[in-house]
């Protein structure tokens, strides 16, 4: 049976669309940002798997906002 990540597609596979999906205009500094990104969007998915999330109440309380 196929583990869970292999379903997944890999970091070569989401990096090659990635670039793919550039214009082909795009400099290196435009390819780093669109890497950032994605990276944070896929940390974030993965601490809400993780259950590492915060209600808005509790945000608001923390920061003593109304």
């Amino acid at each position: 049976m196929p583990s869970a990540s292999a379903k997944r597609p890999s970091v070569k596979s989401k990096a090659i669309k990635l670039v793919q999906g550039l214009p082909a205009s795009s400099t290196w500094d435009d390819l780093m940002y669109r890497i950032y990104v994605r990276q944070k969007i896929e940390a974030g998915l993965s601490d809400i798997r993780a259950g590492r999330v915060h209600s808005h109440a509790t945000i608001r309380k923390e920061f003593a906002l109304p």
